[in-house]
This record gives structure tokens, C-alpha cells and sequence, in this order.
């Protein structure tokens, strides 16, 4: 007995549990213990209470047991049952619906398509996809949504789920390096563009072109039968495919959180493609405009008028996004060598690539095409031409992109005017271009395709100017209407107001410009030094300049 006591004694680490052993050694006994077996099974059962609590267990208990009602928060988990940490968003949750979608092989495609087309030649970090691009654009929606059920404007349930597979399914018709090769058929050769009224290599006008993105998006969601059956069959797959590409039967108001200035699609690429990029200028306000978004009682979405500020910077994002990153003069020059050796390639008949728009719908009901249809296509053609013998030009332009060898920059012009204004710097751009591009071709032994003549869409702040009055405007497509963010201002009525309408506004200041950038660069051949290169800019700079 004694040593009974000892050992438990020595075994303790409580001090008053010690000191009680002391005081009552002589009481201890078997049939008495200080710690008796339905102590000990308390113990082990709030031991494993508390584990089951860590790892969920109790949840899924409670959900299963009918006599135990699951709480509110337990309902969201289980009807979301998939969730995906964003980067940008954080958490979003998934419904078994999305996540089906999002398992297809078409979707799966998305991982293979470059959010910023040859930008990681410039940023290195800019390898994102367009696949984590769409998973934000829906986590922006469920926001978007949720703020809209708590105006007086209601959704039903069916415009949710459409809405959130619409934001889901918005880039799935994404061409190779995205916008890179969705206007191949109407990129404009060095050639033609020297030589108006010459039809060497103009493709014929009558064949039908590439289709865009959305539409070949919503061809996709129609006849690839994996997503079509993970939606939920034909009408509703046709449902969704109108939303995100705007076709008259869509229902407009919904369209527009997709597509339009203050859209979903924006919101989450100025913020991710700032931050791949490494550069301050995407980075908006995201949730203070979402916590101020509203909803008229026509359906008209905008912001209120506490979120003006915020709403100005969102454009000026877009507005340096566009000038620093997306037109960065070593992408562009990559782009563009890359475009006219796809537009090139397509005339010769070479390497596969689709000749019209027939071959490109016709891979929207074929998965084993569809699913070659990424940027490793390109990259396959960029590695056939650079080892072409035969095609000197291609051979070329393919070896400046694989072996990052970037096209000069030998000029640019770049002028703020106003819309509508008659552009007197183009035109002398493109005057000089055809005076000068030959003689400069022949002296440094190369071919005019060598030398490539760029203009980048032009860089606006909003479709309509404050000059276009509101009249005129009911008078534009539904598109370039919902081009404007709205604002609802305190004594301005249940409707919302056009920015561009505010006269405290800076963007009806800016409203009325653009920004447009005339360049000119020249691709290296094989023979071509940098001392060649250092002679054709000065001698650009002479003529140019002058």
C-alpha cells in the first residue's frame, strides 16, 4: 500500500493534488480512488469532444442528426461546399454547380491561356492565367449580388446562379495569348500598310473572320457537351452564353455587370495584373466600390455619390494600367512581331493555324481541337518558323520572340487630343513611314515586313465625352450606353447619373480626350548589328524629326 502511494505521489504534477495524497495517505484505497473510471471517461470524451470540434467533426454530426437542427452558418458551408483561396478576393466559395463547371476539360483549358499575353517577357512574374482571372471575376460577383439582395431590387434565385456561372464562364472563348490572336485576320502587314491599294496578301473580305471571344465563348458553352451537361443542359447553357456576350436575347441589366466601365472583369484584372506586374497603378479601391454599389428600380447599377472618388480612380487605374504595362513599348514590340507572323503564316497556309472563322467555330464542338487550342499552339509556331529555312521575314520575327532579342523602337508619337479631332500627327506618321521605310529597308539590306508599324487602340477614359449629350447617347448601341458609370447622387432622383455629367467631376475633364501612341519599330535579322540598329535610329531621328 505504501508504495502504491509513493508512486502516485511522485507521479503527480498538481501541488494540491500532492498535498491532498499527503493528508490522506492512510484513506487511499482501491476501492476509493482519487480518480475514479467515470472521471477518467468524462475526461476522455471532452478530449474527444474538443478534437471532433477542431476538425468538424460535431458539424457534419449535427447536419446528419435530425434531432439537431443545423444553424444558419452550417447551411451556407454545406450549399458551398468547395472553397478557393484567391490571392486578390480570399476566400470564395463554391457551389457543387461552379464546381462541376470548373472540373471540365474546357474549362481546365484557362490554366494554358496567359492573363497578359507576352507581358512575363517584360515582368517576369506575369504568368497568370485566365483561369484565376474567372475565379475572381466570380468571387466579385457573389459581392455584387449579395449587395444587390440588400437594395430594394431583387434577384431571383435563377439570375443569381446565371449571374455567378456568367462571371465563371465570361473569358472561356479566349484565344491563344488571349487578345493576342483573336484579330490575326485583320492585322495590317508592314506591306499593306506602305502600299494601300496593294492585294499581294490582303486576305479576301469575303471570307467570314474570327469570330471574338465572346461569342466564340458562348459557341463553347453550347457545343462542348462537358460544360453544356455541367450547367445543367442546352436552354440554360444558352442562358448563360447570352449573358456574358451580350446578344439581343440577354437580358441587358444583367449583361452589364459583366461588360461594361465599373464591371466585374475589370475590377479583378487592374488589381491582379498591377501585382504580377509589380507596378502601384492597379491598385483600386475594390472594396470600398463594392460596399457602395447600388441598384435603381429600372435595373440601372452605379455607385453612391460617397464612392465618386474612389470610382475616378478606378479610371485613371485603367488609364496608366493601359499606358504602362499593357502598351509597354518591349510587350507591344513582342505582340506585334508576333501578330504579323500569325497573319503571315495564315497566308501562306502554314503550321495549322485556323484559316477564317469557319475553322475557328468548328473547334467550339470539338474537344480534342479545343483542347490544343492554348498558347502552346503559338509557342509551336513561333518554334516551326524560327527553324524555317526558306522564310527568311518569319524566320526572323519567330527568332526575336524565342530568343528575347525585342524589336527597336525607333520612333513613337504620342498625342492627347480630343475625340472626334482630326489627328494631323498620324497622319504624318504614316506619310513618313511610306517615304522613308523603303529607302531605309534597301540601305540596311533588309525586307519592309522587318520594319513594323504600329498603332495601339487608342486609351479613353469613358465612351461618351460630356459633349455627347444624353439624347444622343439613347440613340447608341446598349453597349456603348452601359459604357458609363453611374452615380447616385443625394438630390438626384431614384436614377443614377453619368460621371461624365458631374460637374465636380475630373472625369468630365478627361472624358472628352484620348491618349493615342504611333510607333515604329524595326525586328532584327540575323546579319543586323547593334551598330546597324544605332545608324537606323539616327537616321529615323533625322528623317522623323525633322
Amino acid at each position: 500500500m505504501k508504495n502504491r502511494e509513493t508512486v502516485y505521489h511522485d507521479c503527480g504534477r498538481s501541488g494540491s493534488l500532492n498535498a491532498t495524497l499527503q493528508n490522506e495517505r492512510v484513506g487511499w484505497s482501491w476501492s476509493r480512488p482519487y480518480i475514479s473510471w467515470s472521471t477518467k471517461s468524462l475526461v476522455v470524451c471532452m478530449m474527444y469532444w474538443a478534437l471532433g470540434k477542431h476538425l468538424g467533426v460535431l458539424r457534419k454530426y449535427s447536419v446528419r442528426t435530425k434531432s439537431r437542427r443545423p444553424s444558419a452558418r452550417s447551411k451556407r458551408t454545406t450549399s458551398r461546399d468547395c472553397l478557393v483561396v484567391d490571392s486578390i478576393h480570399g476566400d470564395i466559395h463554391l457551389s457543387p454547380l461552379e464546381r462541376s463547371v470548373i472540373n471540365t476539360a474546357t474549362f481546365q483549358r484557362l490554366r494554358q491561356l496567359k492573363q497578359l499575353q507576352m507581358g512575363h517577357l517584360t515582368y517576369p512574374n506575369a504568368t497568370h492565367t485566365r483561369f484565376a482571372h474567372s475565379l475572381g471575376v466570380l468571387g466579385i460577383m457573389t459581392r455584387i449580388t449579395d449587395a444587390i439582395g440588400k437594395d430594394h431590387f431583387r434577384l431571383r434565385k435563377h439570375d443569381v446562379e446565371n449571374l455567378r456561372l456568367a462571371a465563371l464562364l465570361h473569358d472561356i472563348g479566349h484565344y491563344p495569348y488571349s487578345h493576342l490572336m483573336e484579330m490575326v485576320d485583320s492585322v495590317v502587314l508592314t506591306e499593306e500598310a506602305l502600299e494601300p491599294k496593294s492585294t499581294g496578301s490582303i486576305i479576301d473580305k469575303s471570307e467570314d473572320g474570327y469570330p471574338n471571344h465572346e461569342e466564340f465563348g458562348r459557341l463553347i458553352v453550347e457545343g462542348q457537351r462537358d460544360v453544356r451537361d455541367a450547367i445543367g443542359g442546352r436552354d440554360r447553357a444558352v442562358e448563360i452564353g447570352e449573358i456574358f456576350s451580350r446578344t439581343s436575347a440577354s437580358n441587358l441589366q444583367l449583361s452589364k455587370l459583366i461588360h461594361s466601365t465599373l464591371d466585374m472583369d475589370r475590377m479583378d484584372y487592374l488589381i491582379r495584373d498591377g501585382r504580377a506586374a509589380g507596378v502601384p497603378f492597379g491598385e483600386i479601391d475594390s472594396n470600398y466600390l463594392l460596399n457602395n454599389i447600388r441598384i435603381s428600380p429600372d435595373g440601372m447599377v452605379g455607385v453612391d455619390e460617397k464612392a465618386l472618388a474612389a470610382a475616378e480612380h478606378f479610371l485613371m487605374a485603367r488609364f496608366f494600367m493601359h499606358r504602362a504595362v499593357y502598351y509597354h513599348k518591349t510587350t507591344y514590340g513582342f505582340e506585334e512581331a508576333c501578330r504579323q507572323l500569325l497573319r503571315r503564316a495564315r497566308n501562306d497556309g502554314l503550321y495549322g493555324i485556323p484559316r477564317n472563322g469557319t475553322d475557328i467555330k468548328a473547334m467550339a464542338t470539338d474537344p480534342k481541337r479545343l483542347a490544343t487550342f492554348t498558347d502552346a499552339f503559338v509557342d509551336s509556331v513561333i518554334q516551326k518558323a524560327a527553324a524555317e529555312p526558306k522564310q527568311s521575314l518569319m524566320r526572323d520575327l519567330a527568332t526575336c520572340i524565342q530568343t528575347r532579342r525585342p524589336p527597336k523602337m525607333l520612333w513613337e508619337t504620342t498625342v492627347l487630343i480630343e475625340k472626334g479631332g482630326r489627328n494631323a500627327d498620324e497622319t504624318l506618321f504614316y506619310e513618313r513611314c511610306k517615304a522613308h521605310i523603303p529607302g531605309l529597308a534597301r540601305r540596311f539590306r533588309l525586307k519592309p515586313g522587318h520594319f513594323l508599324v504600329c498603332s495601339p487602340k487608342p486609351i479613353e477614359f469613358e465612351k461618351r465625352g460630356p459633349l455627347v449629350p444624353a439624347a444622343q447617347m439613347h440613340k447608341e448601341p446598349s453597349e456603348t450606353r452601359d459604357e458609363l458609370i453611374k452615380v447616385f447622387m443625394k438630390n438626384g432622383g431614384p436614377e443614377p447619373k453619368s460621371m461624365v455629367d458631374i460637374p465636380h467631376s475630373i472625369v468630365g475633364c478627361f472624358a472628352r480626350m484620348r491618349l493615342q501612341m504611333f510607333r515604329l519599330y524595326v525586328v532584327p535579322a540575323q546579319r543586323t548589328t547593334p551598330v546597324d540598329i544605332a545608324k537606323m535610329a539616327e537616321a529615323v531621328r533625322k528623317t522623323f524629326g525633322a
